[in-house]
């Protein structure tokens, strides 16, 4: 007797989509995937490719086409969807910084986000077991809430990281503008940068003494007072012509914020005798705490 033949299955994928169905034409054709064919229609307003899976391993036939959605939603459809909601959420930023936000919000994606919003979510291989057609349009806005609602918390940091850039750019050159306005009183200060915190010294390598009023720290920004503000704030007040930065620790943003407020009078060093001082009184305290 014979065995029973293994029933077909199918699913069909429905968009007018052009670079959608090249792009899903593309990956059926290139994946080795026995018992698997595909036939192309248009049937009402939409064009449609359908694959044909004549085999036994559902699973795989299921998972193949879960992951290929998922392809698509990113490459298709996700920046098209953060655009929406930067245009309607925050419609009152021009478009160069609605281009920015963009960018902040293509860098924010947490790839294994995708796992758990996306790729992994039940929506999708649920629905492609249940249902022989999908319309592409309709089954990505109204069925993978989790992920919108990912997508929109992603838009709004990458809105808060821009206003928050914006605000810096402005405090700096605010800054420059500044220094560059006032007469230097000192021609040299160094600044030791070590375990994320300056120390200054003069010209005589004498310590120089750093103010830590708040009142008199009017050229700070009013978020935050860290012992680097504090440093800024001399180095403001005493105005060098020359800022030699001895770095102890690697170079960070409060390194690159001196570079820019005092720009074209900052010099980094790495090695000078002042350098190698520090260094070793730094691996000694290190020593010290073991």
């Amino acid at each position: 007797m014979r065995g029973a033949k293994n029933q077909m299955k199918s699913f069909c994928f429905k968009t007018n989509n052009t670079q959608v169905l090249n792009y899903l034409l593309n990956r059926i054709q290139e994946i080795d995937f026995e018992n698997l064919i595909y036939s192309q229609n248009q049937f009402k307003i939409y064009k449609n490719i359908t694959i044909h899976y004549r085999g036994n391993n559902n699973n795989k036939f299921y998972n193949f086409l879960t992951e290929l959605i998922g392809e698509v939603v990113i490459e298709f459809y996700e920046e098209k969807i953060l655009k929406q909601l930067i245009n309607y959420n925050y419609f009152y930023f021009d478009e160069y910084e609605k281009n920015k936000i963009l960018e902040n919000c293509m860098q924010l994606i947490e790839p294994e986000m995708y796992n758990t919003k996306l790729l992994d979510n039940k929506n999708i291989k649920e629905y492609v077991k249940e249902n022989k057609a999908m319309i592409l349009d309709g089954f990505v806005y109204f069925r993978l809430k989790a992920y919108l609602e990912y997508l929109d918390e992603v838009v709004d940091s990458g809105v808060n990281q821009f206003v928050i850039e914006k605000e810096y750019r402005e405090f700096i050159s605010l800054l420059r503008v500044y220094v560059e306005s006032k007469v230097p009183e000192y021609n040299l200060l160094h600044l030791i940068y070590i375990n994320g915190e300056s120390i200054l010294l003069d010209e005589k390598r004498n310590i120089v003494s750093v103010s830590e009023n708040i009142y008199n720290a009017k050229y700070l920004s009013d978020i935050s007072f860290s012992s680097n503000d504090f440093a800024l704030n001399t180095l403001l007040c005493l105005l060098p012509r020359r800022i030699e930065i001895h770095l102890i620790d690697d170079e960070d943003e409060f390194i690159n914020t001196l570079k820019l407020i005092f720009e074209g009078r900052v010099t980094i060093c790495k090695d000078c005798d002042i350098c190698k001082t520090y260094k070793i009184l730094n691996n000694a305290k290190i020593s010290h705490n073991k």
